[in-house]
């Protein structure tokens, strides 16, 4: 009768282990997949990023000019001499030109093929801004209204991909002003 019990109370612990350890594989399995799926969004998260500063960093390779016009132009209690020449409208408009070229030539990352669409509709939003404002500075009397609204329409289409990442939406005005 002992070594019954005991051969029982030796089997019942074996299925125990067994079972233990079958489990224990299984949350391995889990953890690693759940891993994989966080380094993937990491991945997603730092490549959107990246793709926003060289945004910010090729319009401000090019921008300086165009700062500079909008600086003198919207100074208030400005004297006649500070306001903004035809040579520095010029070259305003020549450098928003540069921007709107610049930015059109910016390719997505294909680490980025799920948000490839909203990506480029929100470049093409700010390349057009820059265009329409580089035609406006080639008339008398510019008004950029219509370039700030397209590149409005930019940033918000940008803001839904980053928040489609679970990033804050980023404001590309802040960075290039």
């Amino acid at each position: 009768m002992k070594k019954f019990l005991l051969s029982l109370s030796a089997l019942t612990m074996a299925i125990g282990l067994a079972a233990c350890s079958a489990n224990d594989e299984e949350n391995t399995d889990k953890n690693d997949t759940t891993k994989e799926a966080a380094t993937s969004k990491v991945d997603v998260k730092k490549e959107l990023v990246k793709f926003y500063m060289e945004i910010g960093n090729k319009v401000n390779a090019k921008d300086a000019d165009l700062n500079s016009y909008m600086a003198k132009a919207t100074k208030e209690d400005v004297t006649p001499e500070e306001l903004p020449t035809v040579e520095d409208k010029t070259k305003a408009s020549e450098s928003a030109a540069s921007v709107a070229a610049e930015l059109n030539s910016i390719q997505v990352p294909s680490e980025l093929s799920d948000q490839k669409s909203d990506l480029e509709a929100a470049l093409k939003d700010y390349s057009a801004s820059y265009q329409v404002k580089a035609d406006e500075l080639k008339k008398d009397k510019p008004s950029l209204t219509a370039g700030d609204d397209l590149f409005a329409q930019g940033e918000e289409k940008l803001g839904k991909v980053f928040e489609g990442a679970k990033l804050f939406p980023p404001t590309l005005g802040k960075q290039i002003n």
